[in-house]
């Protein structure tokens, strides 16, 4: 597979204005033959609409999923060998993407996420960028995902002439949940507590957390009560061991990912694309032994889980809120099959092969 683009495609490129998460109007012309993505997780959506040819635009490309998902990017490598050879940058957030070589690639517009919007306009990348007409276009599947997910997908529909493909994905996102809300607006169950820890085991500290957004707000769409949501004001935070142990919660999901490259041999448990199940139970397991986790009812009950990290940074959301409202609800939702749903997603929407491993339970037999 090539990056070489027919010479006869510029022609056919628009200008078309589109307005971006944070509400500015930006003129792009698409559909684009050359982007940047401003974090390589973006290939997480991508790939849901360009499901031949994932990679066939892409100039350049932050160097986070090799790290973040080593997984998906080995999958994703194996299908497509000349990623390797794409061009990374560092974060905007940390001061190390490389403006210049950006503009040595001519892209045609580059995704940046809105959590480096901030950084972004610090360093005055907007008016450097825009001096040698560049677009930068804000996405967001992280800060208000619950929000933003929808328009985001519109706008990458936009930008890459696949606004009927992006439509077919939002109503099967749309679907998916439907399916767990109707369910509990017609049963209205007791909702229990849950507390989510956000990468629990990838530092000594504890513990990370979501306010009303992102895992926060998938907890209660699924019908759980967010313990943290009243008292993390944005959408991530920390909250103390104190908090936890007076919280009680009925219920503890626990953030993780294969993070061997951030925190060798950290107690983080790996679950993703493939994942070794057994080996996520058992580092699930020790999670429980801290000492914010003392006496504390979902522990005792064994409703403690571990999901897949990455839900909280791409379109798939849907099916966290699916796998959560089991935990929550095992006997409303019997029926429900989260793992078909993503199965199905891959099938219908992404390049690669659907491999489980994304969830674990203590109750989980291995």
């Amino acid at each position: 597979m090539g990056f070489v683009v027919s010479a006869v495609l510029p022609a056919l490129a628009d200008k078309i204005t589109i307005k971006d998460v944070t509400g500015r109007s930006v003129e792009v012309s698409a559909p684009v033959n050359h982007m940047i993505l401003g974090e390589g997780r973006q290939i997480y959506f991508l790939a849901a609409l360009d499901k031949e040819a994932p990679f066939e635009h892409v100039v350049g490309w932050r160097d986070d999923l090799p790290k973040a998902d080593p997984e998906s990017y080995q999958a994703y490598l194996a299908k497509y060998p000349d990623i390797a050879k794409l061009p990374t940058f560092g974060g905007m957030k940390d001061g190390t993407f490389d403006v210049e070589q950006a503009v040595a690639l001519k892209p045609d517009v580059i995704l940046m996420n809105v959590d480096a919007k901030t950084a972004t306009e610090e360093a005055g990348y907007i008016e450097k960028l825009a001096k040698v007409g560049i677009p930068l276009v804000y996405i967001d599947f992280r800060e208000k995902p619950m929000e933003n997910t929808e328009p985001s997908m519109r706008i990458m529909g936009q930008l890459m002439g696949k606004e009927a493909v992006a439509e077919d994905f939002i109503k099967f996102r749309v679907d998916s949940i439907k399916r767990v809300t109707d369910v509990l607006e017609k049963n209205n169950p007791a909702k229990p507590v849950v507390f989510v820890e956000r990468a629990g085991g990838y530092s000594d500290d504890c513990c990370m957390s979501f306010g009303d957004e992102n895992f926060g707000k998938m907890v209660e769409i699924a019908g759980g009560k967010n313990m943290a949501k009243d008292i993390i004001p944005g959408t991530f935070g920390t909250v103390n061991p104190e908090q936890i142990i007076a919280s009680n919660p009925d219920q503890i999901i626990i953030t993780g990912g294969n993070w061997d490259k951030y925190v060798p041999g950290g107690a983080w448990v790996g679950v993703g694309y493939g994942a070794d199940l057994k080996e996520a139970h058992r580092k699930l397991e020790a999670l429980t032994k801290r000492p914010a986790f003392t006496d504390v009812k979902a522990v005792e009950d064994k409703n403690v889980h571990a999901i897949w990290h990455q839900f909280y940074n791409n379109p798939y959301q849907f099916v966290a809120i699916q796998e959560i409202a089991k935990w929550l609800h095992p006997d409303l939702f019997a029926d429900l099959d989260p793992e078909a749903t993503f199965k199905e997603l891959h099938a219908r929407f992404l390049p690669l092969e659907y491999k489980p491993g994304y969830f674990v339970s203590l109750k989980d037999d291995q």
